[in-house]
């Protein structure tokens, strides 16, 4: 875990770290090194007000002689942003039912091949419900993914109304005595409404033909989209009951730090980190590991 979190945060280590590092490394610390130590932190998508509480101690400590002191600052900074966070309390009732929402082109099916794999690891039975009705490619994307994890999908054909696919297959799984669904949604435009109200019927419907049911959402979020994936966050949130995120494509961007202020705007955990393409590449997010291996240098 501990390498593939350290090569996920690499592009955003040799952006952030390396060149903060390079800048003390005289021992002097003066208001143009202040300066361009914001820049940089900027650049790493920590959020304005993590950059600013950083820029304020870095200010205060103008004498400053050791690298360590920076990275202290830092590390101090960032868990005390991340620690304010609440943890995931995953909703009561069996089955689990897990609604995943998100963009287009965020990776949610891949995504969820990559959750149904890590259930699977940990002993638990899962079912794919495949609720992006409106392309035949998605359905047939999903269909793969489960074939690869060997878990079973219940679908209808093109056009159908994703409430009636989740109903479906929740009730499959209550039949089957099967631990887990996982919804797929189509990659939703946050700007359409009446997209966004299809969302909210599918949660609408399973809570109330369903009283036994765990029923969460999780929201993905592309780390590409740094500080812009905030407020497409915050449209998913305000419309649907999301009870945690998911970090994806980590391994792509210099931005991995957006997920200090994406945590800290919206209150909620990220649950996972997307580190790679392959089946395996889904690592629980551990903010202390977070932190620890952005920092190493």
């Amino acid at each position: 875990m501990v390498n593939e979190i350290f090569r996920g945060l690499k592009k955003t280590r040799e952006k952030f770290i390396n060149p903060l590092l390079d800048l003390f490394s005289s021992g002097k610390l003066d208001e143009s090194g202040i300066e361009k130590a914001e820049q940089l932190l900027f650049s790493a998508d920590l959020g304005f007000e993590t950059t600013e509480r950083i820029i304020n101690r870095l200010r205060d400590g103008k004498g400053w002689k050791k690298d360590d002191d920076v990275l202290n600052i830092l590390r101090g900074e960032l868990l005390d942003a991340m620690e304010k966070v609440p943890a995931l309390k995953p909703a009561e009732g069996n089955p689990r039912v897990i609604v995943v929402a998100g963009v287009n082109g965020v990776g949610k099916t891949s995504t969820i091949g990559k959750l149904a794999m890590r259930f699977q690891t940990e002993g638990k039975s899962v079912l794919l419900a495949a609720c992006d009705t409106f392309r035949a490619a998605a359905i047939e994307q999903l269909e793969l993914w489960a074939q690869k994890c060997g878990v079973p999908v219940v679908r209808q054909q093109m056009g159908s109304d994703p409430a009636a696919v989740a109903f479906d297959a929740v009730s499959s799984a209550k039949s089957k005595g099967i631990d887990i669904v996982i919804i797929d949604t189509a990659g939703r435009l946050h700007t359409k409404k009446n997209l966004m109200k299809e969302l909210e019927k599918i949660f609408r419907v399973l809570s109330t033909r369903f009283d036994d049911i765990g029923l969460e959402g999780w929201l993905i979020i592309d780390a590409n989209f740094g500080n812009n994936s905030i407020r497409q966050a915050e449209v998913f949130v305000e419309s649907l009951p999301i009870t945690g995120m998911i970090v994806s494509k980590l391994d792509s961007t210099s931005k991995g730090g957006v997920i200090i202020p994406i945590q800290n705007k919206l209150n909620l955990p990220v649950l996972y980190v997307g580190v790679g393409e392959g089946i395996d590449d889904l690592e629980d997010f551990d903010h202390r590991l977070f932190v620890s291996t952005l920092l190493s240098g």
